[in-house]
């Protein structure tokens, strides 16, 4: 039969070359729904403990810690559960409230290298029962230094292993006993895989010349003080922004302390004993009489008419306030710097400063696949935009930046664009 002349194809029923195929479904990633080893019933008794300590000490290499508190349910951020995991002796899960001295586990792991998650939030409360790491790796915070975005350790295990976890109890009350079995899942399986996590981001981390900086974070983190008080933290109320005078602010202020009070008492998260949005709705009415708070929102319902007279009291003593004693509309952070947003009509040439610092900071940021804030702090960027040194030189600027507790590598990076930033036009 003679060869037959190819037909047209119209170009909507054109089969696509292999090239233009859309590319094959990444195969799914395998959910790791329980540790490999089982897990560990929590550490109650001291005999049990000594034993872990003993077994922790003729362990080998690093040790994975975590630590779960019961934030936005407690006042304290005391740790409700401690796991450590390491090589030789397994995953331990303890329970501090029953068990609140923890000073020879720390003492078995002596100068191992202690491997957290986000550290900073968890070496706090472990250090109250006696924990203090003498060396640290950050998996969150190299994972940052790495230009990561996404940091939770779910998602950075998948990304770098290959392996989902089995999540959802992050925000739990921790403070439950007993702690239902599948929290201790959750609790696990947090320190399962950090070894690993970890060995993989030493090895991207020298790939890309960033160890020594690595080095110098964690150990910034290690020896951090705790935070100081911040000067005014009732400003930091929810919808505070909606308040648009001194005496609302008094009202706010006082209501806020009176929360915090009660709070502390009892061991309540504030938030649970009255809701930022009451705060301001009261302070916004300014209720004449304690009948007249009982009428508004949260404040009529049943546990908070118990509390009525302590809220009017704050309420009463905002209203008793001289003018001089009255908050200002604009806050500072307690050393005469003022919020960002009132930069521009406190001092132009600051905020000037301040725009062009946070355009040389993200180039090189980019430039060092960084994020912006781990290059240089935000904190750091406020104040020396807003005290810059005098004279301002690549000199002066390193120094001042070694005062605000800027790292060597970070001054090394950023000193010299700061120094042109920085000088008046």
């Amino acid at each position: 039969m003679p060869d037959q002349p190819d037909e047209a194809v119209p170009a909507d029923k054109a089969i696509a070359e292999p090239d233009d195929a859309a590319p094959p479904e990444p195969p799914p990633v395998p959910v790791l729904r329980e540790p490999r080893d089982g897990v560990p019933e929590p550490l109650t008794d001291p005999e049990r403990l000594a034993a872990l300590a003993e077994a922790l000490g003729a362990g080998h290499g690093p040790v994975a810690l975590d630590a779960e508190r019961a934030s936005g349910y407690r006042y304290s951020q005391r740790a409700y559960l401690v796991q450590l995991r390491r090589a030789g002796v397994g995953t331990a899960l303890i329970d501090p409230i029953a068990l609140p001295d923890l000073s020879t586990v720390g003492e078995a792991i002596g100068g191992a290298e202690w491997i957290l998650h986000a550290a900073a939030q968890d070496l706090p409360c472990l250090a109250e029962v006696g924990m203090r790491p003498q060396r640290l790796f950050d998996t969150e915070l190299a994972g940052r230094l790495l230009g990561v975005e996404r940091v939770a350790l779910g998602t950075m295990v998948e990304q770098h292993l290959g392996i989902g976890l089995e999540k959802g109890h992050s925000a739990a009350d921790w403070s439950t006993r007993p702690l239902p079995y599948d929290w201790l899942i959750y609790a696990a399986l947090d320190v399962e895989l950090l070894i690993d996590l970890r060995n993989v981001l030493a090895e991207q981390l020298a790939a890309a010349g960033k160890t020594e900086w690595a080095e110098q974070e964690f150990e910034a983190v290690r020896v951090a003080a705790p935070n100081p008080p911040r000067a005014e933290p009732w400003r930091r109320t929810s919808g505070i922004h909606k308040l648009r005078n001194r005496r609302q602010l008094a009202i706010a202020r006082a209501l806020w302390v009176a929360r915090d009070q009660y709070a502390g008492e009892r061991d309540v998260a504030p938030g649970r004993v009255l809701p930022d949005s009451a705060i301001v709705d009261a302070a916004r009415t300014e209720p004449a009489r304690a009948r007249d708070l009982g009428a508004l929102p949260v404040f009529g319902g049943p546990r908070q008419r118990r509390q009525l007279d302590r809220w009017f009291a704050a309420i009463e003593s905002a209203r008793g306030l001289a003018e001089e004693d009255l908050p200002t509309t604009s806050g500072t952070n307690g050393d005469g710097m003022p919020t960002t947003s009132r930069w521009r009509e406190r001092d132009p040439a600051a905020a000037a400063r301040l725009a062009a610092v946070r355009a040389v900071i993200a180039a090189l940021a980019e430039t060092h696949r960084l994020l912006a804030q781990n290059l240089l702090a935000s904190d750091v960027v406020r104040r020396v935009c807003w005290d810059p040194p005098d004279p301002v030189k690549e000199d002066t600027v390193r120094a001042r930046l070694a005062e605000l507790g800027a790292r060597p590598w970070q001054i090394d990076l950023t000193s010299a664009a700061l120094a042109s930033a920085l000088s008046p036009a």
